[in-house]
């Protein structure tokens, strides 16, 4: 029922209007009048009738989220996930039989109880039939449409401490429910206050503070069924909080556990008898992105607690987590919703938002009567990625890396990119280079990265540079980051490729320039005095910021705007401003310079962190390796491979590591350094994490960045060109005597299968039709056509 467009779809309409009418629509944003302030749920209810069948386009959007139902049957969430200047709707082709049919959007708008990604302008719901003859029919604002703020509803602050960002938990009273609202059923139906008319953000003109609207940019999220995994642990759950009793194997009710295993297979269901409290553990088997849903009968009273968790605590106090397959002794401290059972048949349960975890908790405690667990479902959901590239290597552990690269992507992908699905769901520009790398390797659809870069360019600020996280309730200020995402335009330029889009960001990635520009001190070097300057989450340094890091001078941020500024002198070439691109090279030069005055130092042959020489990590020598501007000289004498009391990169920057042995030819060192990944099987782990030991997040994109290692690095294909036109295949097996892969390309596939022995390599080669490429080895090169040739 979901269709992608490309541009208003009344374009044509508002044309005929005056220059400060362009853009609007013909239907208006409607509110529900008796909602008060957030946060809420409301519902709004148009009934038709149609005299033959039809199929309707119609443009839906809502403040902030919706679910879409068509004569009782769910057939849309959203809205995509934007900011006030792009506020995206999604379109629907509604087949309708001859009579009458009811739409209905249950619309929520949560304010401070919601995603900190979750932006609003004010609360209202818009439909807007694509076709004249059907407006006064279905269109809001025009036709007669009712609406009604939906009871049972509140909401509590799930923790005291601020580190979660995704919402309150939400507690819903099936008493005070409107149970078949969705159908339209029950009273209380009221008219709906108009609103502003819908505006289209590209030619509106005129406004005061409303949605400036867009289509949405990607397709329907996946929404498959999932059957849980198997119950664990079963006890009472007496009358404290769950999360400060540890899981006590000596109160496990063993013997209803098969049971309760037989409930969440769906095979029986179970009942809770009257007065009685139960605590279950359900080990999902694997990290999920899902709507919960549970359906229970009768237990009028009673409670029914779902709890998520990554993985249990070994202490109350949730600092560590131990092994995460472990559950014995270890605290549940999770996050999650409430139903309270009305005491009727088959009542299902359900959140406003999906839900994050490997771990579910179920904590019931009945009133007068039983309670029946008739069936519970996990509705998985996440960006419809496409798995298309295939690599296997002489060492299998590198094969079994890649379904935990590949889940923690896609939970880690939405209607946006989210850092990390449990605790934020937020879009940072910093994990952006290696989450969008890894989903080029993975995938031809390019469309989750176009839409990164386009909403980070939107969030600029007027100095230039983008906000750290967008879209987003405030604003964080991280610099380096929108380094990141010029870093990120210039991969998109060589990956994929689209002239008109690259030059579109183009004023974005001069801006950034210019801001760091601003940066400059008395001595021409980068020098920030505000927002965080994050780098990575190196244990002993605070926040993640480097040595000098704080409001003085560091030279990882140094170097990391030389490598920026060489990057824009190739995207200038590329968008065919040679003026601007000698403008870049020179600027590069001439920081470089000084950077290198200030950090060489001679003793350590390595590049110190501070102005002081006190403080040295392996983050300083990889972006002076990346910057490319070294000279051989100077290059060959870093000690990166033998000073081995510099500070480490995490599992974030040690993808540059990766890139740095990569420029050196070093990629051997690459397979000593994936031992962090290779361990993550003794610990437990069904996704990848986001930093060292404890880590908070279980679940962070940002260290999948070895798959795109397996290809751009072991086998060595990167192209050499704007779009992927041409390839460089440069292969470093290092330790590997065989290793073949299959990778995307915007043309087709790229397929090499390289064997080496005593340091000669053999194999071949295969290009996609009309891509010509060189392969590099052994100081060698050779000419590549397309099509098959053996090397």
């Amino acid at each position: 029922m979901r269709t992608l467009i490309t541009q208003d779809p009344f374009e044509d309409l508002s044309r005929k209007n005056g220059v400060f009418d362009r853009g609007v629509w013909p239907c208006k944003w409607i509110q529900c009048a008796e909602a008060g302030e957030p946060p809420y749920v409301t519902a709004y209810l148009r009934r038709f009738s149609l005299g033959e069948a039809a199929t309707i386009r119609v443009h839906v959007s809502a403040d902030e989220r919706y679910e879409l139902f068509v004569d009782g049957r769910r057939i849309g969430r959203g809205p995509e996930r934007g900011d006030a200047n792009n506020w995206f709707y999604e379109t629907y082709d509604l087949a309708f039989e001859k009579g009458g049919h009811v739409i209905v959007a249950k619309v929520m708008t949560l304010g401070f109880a919601g995603l900190r990604s979750q932006i609003s302008v004010h609360s209202g719901f818009i439909l807007a039939p694509q076709e004249t003859e059907h407006i006064d029919l279905l269109g809001t604002g025009v036709a007669e449409w009712k609406a009604k703020k939906i009871p049972g509803y509140n909401f509590e602050r799930p923790f005291e401490h601020d580190f979660f960002s995704i919402g309150y938990n939400a507690l819903i009273d099936g008493a005070l429910y409107p149970w078949g609202v969705e159908t339209g059923e029950g009273d209380g139906w009221q008219p709906v206050m108009n609103l502003h008319a819908g505006a289209d953000a590209a030619l509106r003109n005129r406004y005061p503070a409303i949605h400036l609207m867009k289509p949405a940019l990607l397709p329907a999220m996946v929404e498959k069924s999932s059957k849980p995994g198997v119950v664990r642990f079963v006890c009472e759950a007496g009358e404290c909080d769950s999360r400060s009793v540890a899981l006590d194997p000596q109160k496990n009710l063993s013997g209803e556990v098969q049971g309760w295993n037989s409930f969440v297979r769906g095979d029986a269901p179970v009942t809770i008898p009257a007065k009685t409290s139960r605590r279950i553990v359900v080990d999902l088997e694997n990290y999920f992105c899902a709507y919960p849903e549970i359906c229970v009968s009768g237990g009028g009273g009673a409670s029914v607690r779902l709890h998520w968790a990554e993985s249990l605590f070994c202490e109350q106090e949730v600092r560590s987590k131990g092994n995460r397959d472990e559950i014995t002794g270890k605290y549940f401290s999770g996050i999650g919703d409430t139903f309270f059972s009305d005491g009727s048949e088959s009542r299902i349960f359900e959140p406003l938002l999906w839900r994050a975890g490997r771990y579910v908790e179920i904590v019931v405690r009945t009133a007068e009567t039983p309670l029946i667990f008739e069936s519970l479902e996990l509705r998985e959901t996440h960006y419809p990625l496409e798995i298309e590239m295939a690599f296997e290597s002489a060492d299998p552990r590198l094969e079994s890396m890649i379904p935990r690269c590949v889940r923690t992507l896609e939970m880690s992908a939405h209607d946006s990119y989210v850092d990390g699905p449990y605790y934020e769901q937020m879009m940072w520009a910093g994990d952006g280079v290696q989450t969008t790398l890894a989903t080029y390797v993975l995938t031809r659809d390019d469309r989750l990265q176009r839409k990164s870069l386009y909403m980070f360019n939107e969030s600029r600020l007027l100095s230039g540079l983008t906000r750290a996280r967008w879209p987003a309730r405030d604003t964080m200020i991280i610099a380096p980051y929108s380094l990141y995402w010029v870093n990120m335009v210039r991969d998109f330029a060589f990956w994929r490729g689209d002239m008109d889009f690259v030059r579109s960001l183009m004023p974005g990635v001069r801006a950034v320039v210019d801001a760091f520009l601003g940066f400059l001190n008395r001595d021409g070097l980068v020098e920030i005095r505000h927002g965080w300057n994050f780098v990575d989450w190196v244990p002993g340094w605070t926040m993640g910021i480097p040595p000098g890091g704080d409001s003085g001078v560091n030279s990882t941020i140094n170097w990391h705007f030389v490598r920026t500024l060489a990057m824009v002198a190739e995207l200038e070439e590329c968008v065919a401003e040679p003026e601007l691109a000698a403008r870049a090279r020179r600027l590069t030069s001439e920081v470089a310079h000084r950077v290198t005055t200030a950090f060489w130092d001679e003793r350590r042959r390595l590049f110190a962190d501070d102005i002081s020489h006190e403080h040295f990590s392996e983050h300083a020598q990889c972006f002076a390796i990346l910057s490319g501007q070294l000279e051989p000289a100077l290059l060959d004498r870093i000690a990166l491979f033998e000073d081995t009391g510099m500070t480490r990169t995490t599992i974030s920057f040690t993808h540059f590591l990766f890139e740095s042995y990569c420029a050196l030819g070093r990629m051997d060192a690459m397979h000593g350094r994936l031992d962090y990944w290779f361990q993550l099987d003794k610990l437990g782990f069904k996704t990848l994490p986001e930093g060292p030991e404890p880590s908070r997040s279980d679940c962070h994109a940002w260290g999948a960045h070895p798959l795109y290692h397996f290809f751009a690095s072991i086998l060595g294909i990167r192209p050499s060109g704007f779009g992927f036109g041409s390839v460089t295949i440069r292969p470093q097996l290092g330790p590997l005597a065989t290793a073949r892969g299959t990778l995307v390309h915007p043309c087709g596939r790229i397929e090499v299968d390289f064997t080496q022995q005593d340091g000669v390599l053999a194999g071949h080669v295969v290009l996609p039709p009309g891509i010509s490429g060189t392969l590099i080895n052994a100081g060698n090169a050779r000419l590549l056509e397309p099509g098959y040739q053996k090397i």
